[in-house]
């Protein structure tokens, strides 16, 4: 970028947590390279082993309530859970701000998550964001920023490493961050923290000054009143709520955390488990650890007092989220307590979790992780299918070689089985019905308007009835009379090509670029491309070529912040990506890696029309084909982080094409903010106005990316 040195030193903290089982002489070198940077620019350092990076932003009182953090990992997210506004940036952003101490933001909507209730005994903030990503499945908070609330009774039941696991993985719930209140349990856990540091002056494990942080006075002025809070009267996009009373103990997957399963359910089935993970900065802390290890000591009451060992079958393994945690863990006898169990020890840091290290998951294998993703092909094999659960069910489903839970939860009364009390609103039903009648006039007045303005328009033809027919009208009034965005010196006016299209929603950049090349270094653009899209689909690689429009469903992108997930498309030689919505995430890499994007969601749903399966009426039984209903497609066809499977349905040969090369052809004409579509040869077309591409993005693409556009900024100010 051109930069000499980091402008606020006192702004950065660098951590090693992915690779850090890599014992290999590049890995180890880039490592010194790394801690030889941070001395001399003088930025706070911790070296592999000391820990996840989120977990030490939050122990070491650098994620303060009341302050923004960002960081380059998509679960900085965590933050969230100690009332600190914590979301992800990419790791070319993280470069910007070292050199520059600014970056750029799109300010998403707000979503308000009201709690009601209070959370039975064996259920657990790992159930309740499983649960919430499982059951609002429809992308109801994508792209938005969540704010927790409810009353002091009912957040008291979630204890501060509850609501960490909770915020840590709106991630996957596809939001950009979910705040907690700054409340009584938080300031009482940060007082313990306070007077731990004070108390214990080597607790960090190294020459951390952790108590110049998280001390009392520091405290005193953190709580003076007024503490920080929404307004009143303020207005969210979206209010959802959830009764933590009616929640139960919930399984994610297989291999999608769109999908949640009561445990009770899948402890019937006797679903064998080959792999148990306790790891991640999601779920391993010496409560954690605590939760998992008391399954152990359970059984050992009924084992004359002797930790039963877990099956010849089950692979086992455990690592903190850092080494105060672990220490803590080892300190209260839990860490021995698994090993004795037969526990294979991991160095704290990101590891399986990522499909980096000991112990990913073999073909056809079964795993059952306490981390926060369960994307096909991320912890190991594509073959294999992943779930997701609290500690003390990963302990007990290894403990018993299938999927199983320790027994602790216990129903309150009067709540029914498999009955979520769930919906938008508040839960509270008079304040619902004044926001209903309240909504509802401002639907009705924002409609009205938006019908205006469509009269008003260029006069595209759209059908408000069926948004997936074509229209083949085009505009009635010429070029010149239309709004034309201004477009920047080395900025194509028009992007076009042929249309291949990817049909699943919620495409991960797990499945875009695999997390085993994330971390190789200098892999060069042919070995990209070669592996664009492979945990997606491998065939995209022979199907798809240089200078196509790669079209695919909704939520495009979510997951990691990897930045190779931009990077290896532009590598393919395609240069626009369009789907139907985009994660955040995958916005910001591509915008800073010069690849172009557009929504467009009516293209979407002409194509799934177009190149829909055929479905047989009826069976050779008279009954619909539609209605059988199905837990899971054969060979976990479901793998692509996609909601629960429909009805079978008996389909033409070609279905289950995951990259279709269309004949349709697309193009974006930038200048005029309209895309134009033809269904093939001499099929029908039609043409549809997008947004507006800014000024200030168009310079970041047209200069080649961020990383450009920084240096060139350095320059000019030098």
């Amino acid at each position: 970028m051109g930069a000499s040195q980091i402008r606020n030193k006192e702004q950065i903290v660098m951590t090693l947590d992915h690779d850090v089982q890599n014992k290999s002489e590049s890995n180890l070198k880039k490592y010194r390279q790394i801690g030889e940077f941070a001395r001399k620019q003088g930025v706070d350092f911790y070296p592999a082993g000391r820990g996840i990076g989120h977990q030490i932003m939050v122990e070491e009182g650098y994620a303060w309530p009341g302050t923004l953090v960002v960081a380059s990992d998509s679960h900085t997210n965590m933050y969230g859970g100690i009332g600190c506004l914590g979301t992800p940036v990419v790791r070319t952003d993280a470069a910007s701000i070292w050199a520059t101490c600014r970056t750029w933001w799109q300010i998403p909507p707000i979503a308000k998550v009201t709690f009601i209730g209070t959370l039975p005994k064996g259920v657990t903030g790992k159930d309740v964001i499983v649960a919430l990503c499982g059951l609002f499945n429809n992308d109801e908070v994508l792209n938005h920023a969540i704010e927790f609330t409810g009353s002091p009774e009912t957040l008291a039941t979630l204890a501060i490493d509850d609501r960490l696991a909770i915020a840590n993985m709106t991630t996957e719930w596809g939001a950009l961050s979910g705040l907690f209140p700054i409340d009584l349990p938080l300031q009482q856990w940060l007082r313990l923290k306070a007077t731990e540091a004070n108390m214990y002056q080597a607790a960090a494990l190294d020459s951390s000054q952790t108590r110049s942080r998280i001390n009392h006075t520091r405290l005193d002025t953190l709580f003076k009143p007024p503490q920080l809070s929404a307004d009143p009267g303020a207005k969210y996009a979206k209010n959802l709520f959830l009764n933590l009373s009616s929640l139960q103990p919930y399984v994610s997957g297989p291999n999608s955390v769109k999908v949640a399963t009561p445990l009770l359910n899948l402890e019937s089935q006797s679903i064998k488990v080959d792999r148990a993970y306790l790891v991640s900065c999601t779920n391993s802390r010496a409560s954690d650890l605590a939760a998992a290890a008391k399954v152990f000591k359970d059984a050992a009451v009924a084992n004359n007092g002797v930790i039963p060992k877990i099956p010849d079958h089950v692979n086992f393994y455990i690592a903190a989220a850092s080494a105060p945690e672990q220490q803590a863990a080892e300190e209260q006898g839990d860490w021995q307590a698994m090993l004795d169990a037969g526990a294979q020890p991991l160095p704290s840091g990101c590891g399986p979790c990522i499909g980096l290290g000991t112990g990913l998951l073999e073909p056809g294998e079964v795993g059952i992780s306490a981390s926060n993703r369960n994307f096909k092909g991320r912890m190991g094999s594509r073959d294999a299918k992943a779930y997701l659960a609290s500690p003390e069910v990963v302990a007990a489903s290894a403990l018993q070689g299938k999927i199983a839970g320790p027994g602790w939860y216990e129903k309150p009364e009067g709540v029914e089985n498999a009955k979520v009390i769930l919906g938008e609103g508040t839960g509270e039903e008079e304040i619902d019905k004044m926001m209903s009648v309240e909504e509802a006039l401002e639907k009705i007045i924002a409609q009205a308007e938006e019908n205006i303005g469509a009269a008003e328009s260029s006069g595209i033809a759209s059908n408000d009835d069926n948004p997936a027919a074509p229209s083949s009208s085009t505009t009635t009034k010429q070029e010149d009379d239309e709004p034309l965005t201004d477009i920047l010196p080395g900025f194509p006016e028009k992007v076009s090509g042929e249309i291949v299209f990817c049909s699943g929603d919620n495409i991960n950049t797990d499945a875009i670029y695999p997390g085993k090349y994330t971390y190789q270094d200098d892999v060069p653009p042919t070995t990209m491309a070669a592996v664009c899209m492979e945990n997606y689909d491998p065939a995209f690689a022979t199907t798809a070529r240089a200078g196509d429009i790669l079209v695919a469903g909704f939520n495009f992108g979510c997951g990691s912040s990897r930045e190779q997930a931009a990077t290896a498309i532009l590598a393919k030689g395609i240069p626009l990506v369009v789907a139907g919505s985009f994660g955040n995430i995958f916005q910001r890499n591509s915008i800073n890696n010069a690849l172009m994007g557009v929504e467009v969601p009516k293209l979407v749903r002409r194509l799934r029309e177009a190149f829909a399966p055929e479905q047989v009426k009826e069976d050779e039984g008279g009954q619909q084909e539609g209605e059988k209903a199905v837990s899971e497609p054969e060979a976990n066809r479901q793998s692509l982080d996609t909601p629960p499977p429909g009805p079978v349905e008996k389909q033409r040969q070609d279905d289950g094409v995951l990259t279709r090369r269309t004949g349709w052809m697309f193009e974006w004409d930038v200048r005029r903010s309209l895309v134009s579509v033809e269904e093939g040869k001499g099929g029908k077309s039609w043409s549809q106005k997008v947004g507006e591409l800014p000024p200030n993005v168009q310079e970041i693409i047209a200069r080649g990316g961020l990383e450009k556009w920084v240096a060139a900024e350095i320059a000019k100010g030098s």
